[in-house]
């Protein structure tokens, strides 16, 4: 484990912002994890993984440490069920093809969804139906105050949209996740409606679960930009969920407004019909702006600066307020 001096991240961020961190170190066991953190005990620390969702704004002074720990392993729980353990710094999308590879299911719907695993229980990753919990057991985390492995269930992780108890406490630092996935009698989630569309155009009747991470990448990489060519950490905001008084208001000005019942009196709205209806799809301002297919993405087209990116999330906030009086939260963490 060699700790390197005034080290660029621009490879170490989808957003391909340039930074410099004062120190910079990569660990690939706890053992270097704990050992590195008793010895720093006094710097600022921030960890990454695979940079995939994060914004940096600023050089950092201290230690980043980058989480690289690799591993994957499963073990049949009963007749139909299979538990997957995973290390932290695996990436997420080389997991989903394990997974499809021997032919366990669940989360076919996450595919190419960016970044590493330690990752997804800290947003709750979801998508086209399906979040993390829905097959999430447990996941082991270290707790840097005390240096202690910990152990938190399902149920105590405080899962809630993009959100979780581990982005509130940054103390915690996930190691490995465990999730209790189908090997048999698959239960596919198809009911969104760009789902059915392609499956229809494919004239597959009885789709399984490659059939329905085939559709979801295609749909997604016609969506949303490869990072490799275009810096950006894919959805930049959160869709919000707003009253049933509130839809009721809006529904007076903007009658074909999109939205998903979640209760009586809560509706999730797509942010990308906000930030589109407000005129910022395919804005650029020099080399940033929003991408010209998927108006939740916000692209580095080129040497922009997380201050820059940063102020033009805020003005895309400010608008959607003064438009529909809804507060726009961001997805991406912001260094």
């Amino acid at each position: 484990m060699k700790i390197y001096n005034n080290f660029s991240l621009i490879n170490h961020n989808s957003f391909g912002i340039e930074a410099i961190a004062e120190k910079f170190a990569s660990i690939s066991t706890v053992q270097e994890l704990k050992k590195i953190i008793i010895s720093n005990r006094n710097e600022e620390k921030i960890f990454i993984g695979g940079g995939s969702n994060i914004l940096i704004t600023r050089n950092i002074k201290g230690l980043v440490i980058n989480l690289n720990m690799k591993g994957i392993s499963s073990k049949k729980i009963d007749d139909n069920h299979t538990e997957v353990k995973i290390n932290s710094g695996e990436n997420w999308n080389d997991c989903v093809k394990w997974c499809l590879k021997n032919n366990l299911g669940g989360i076919e719907n996450l595919s190419l969804i960016p970044g590493n695993s330690g990752a997804a229980p800290i947003q709750n990753i979801g998508a086209y139906g399906v979040e993390l919990k829905d097959v999430f057991i447990s996941c082991s985390v270290l707790d840097i105050n005390t240096n202690k492995i910990l152990e938190f269930k399902n149920e105590e992780c405080q899962f809630e949209y993009r959100n979780s108890i581990f982005k509130q406490n940054k103390n915690y630092i996930v190691l490995s996740i465990k999730l209790k996935l189908t090997n048999s009698k698959h239960i596919l989630k198809i009911d969104y409606g760009s789902i059915q569309e392609r499956l229809l155009q494919l004239k597959i009747k009885h789709p399984n679960i490659s059939d329905v991470a085939k559709i979801i990448c295609q749909i997604r990489s016609e969506k949303l930009p490869d990072p490799k060519e275009i810096g950006n950490s894919g959805s930049f905001f959160k869709n919000p969920i707003i009253t049933n008084k509130h839809l009721k208001e809006l529904k007076l000005n903007f009658q074909d407004i999109p939205y998903y019942k979640l209760s009586e009196i809560k509706y999730k709205i797509p942010a990308a019909w906000l930030i589109e209806k407000a005129g910022f799809k395919g804005k650029r301002i020099k080399d940033y702006g929003v991408h010209e297919k998927q108006a939740l993405v916000i692209v580095n087209y080129g040497k922009a600066t997380g201050k820059q990116i940063l102020d033009f999330s805020i003005s895309i906030q400010k608008a959607i307020k003064f438009i529909f009086d809804i507060d726009l939260d961001r997805e991406v963490n912001v260094i």
